[in-house]
Formats: structure tokens, C-alpha cells, sequence
């Protein structure tokens, strides 16, 4: 019972996991934000077009309602897209900042690697002119 508890939490507690929960909670917000927008922004819009004969909005009702759900599902992914494209960014950003300068270098007589800072080689004891 503990391995399977010990494998679920590895599961669990994975990165990919995690970014996975988050985005789904990002997405259902932002959804609520653009059928906000599209409520009350694009509905009202939408709406004032000319209505049929009998006062209903019978086909063309029914396609303005289809038209208000794609905008509002292209409009939620494209704040999702770029929202990750910025979160990528950053975490570029992040990788080039980590990367350490090199500590070593390759002796050019003996080419064995030695410290950066080393001004003659331990190995052949050659005189290094960097």
C-alpha cells in the first residue's frame, strides 16, 4: 500500500501534472471573462441585426447564437495562446539567464581540461598563453 501511495504522489507532484491543473483553472477563468465579453459586448451587437416577419429570430437568431459561441471559443484561445507563448518566453529567458559560464577549458598542448583560470597546465605543465 506505501509504494502505491509513494507512486501516486510521484504521479501526482510530477511538473507536468501541475502546469496541467493550472491550466485548466487559467482556461475556465478566461472563459468566464470572454463569455463575459461576448455577453456583453458582442450579444448586444449581434442582436440589433433586423429580425424576421413574425418577430422571432427563428434561423438567423440561431446563427447569431452559433456566431456568439466561435468567438467566444476563438477568443479564449487566443488569450490562452498567448498567455503560454509568454510563459515560454519567460521560461527561456530563465534557461538563458541559469546557463553558468564555463568553468573549464581544454589545455590546446595536451588537451586535457583544466581550470578556466589555470595559466600553466597541471597535466603537461605547458605555459598557456589565455
Amino acid at each position: 500500500m506505501k509504494k502505491l501511495l509513494d507512486e501516486f504522489k510521484a504521479f501526482a507532484f510530477k511538473g507536468n501534472v501541475v502546469d496541467l491543473a493550472v491550466a485548466v483553472i487559467l482556461g475556465g477563468a478566461f472563459g468566464k471573462v470572454v463569455t463575459a465579453v461576448v455577453e456583453i459586448f458582442l450579444n448586444p451587437i449581434l442582436e440589433a441585426l433586423p429580425k424576421t416577419a413574425e418577430g422571432g429570430t427563428g434561423f438567423v437568431g440561431s446563427l447569431i447564437s452559433f456566431a456568439a459561441v466561435v468567438v467566444e471559443f476563438l477568443l479564449t484561445a487566443l488569450i490562452l495562446f498567448v498567455i503560454i507563448k509568454a510563459m515560454n518566453k519567460a521560461k527561456d529567458m530563465k534557461k538563458k539567464e541559469e546557463a553558468a559560464e564555463p568553468t573549464t577549458k581544454v589545455c590546446p598542448f595536451c588537451q586535457s581540461e583544466i581550470s578556466i583560470q589555470a595559466t600553466r597546465c597541471p597535466h603537461c605543465t605547458s605555459e598557456l598563453k589565455d
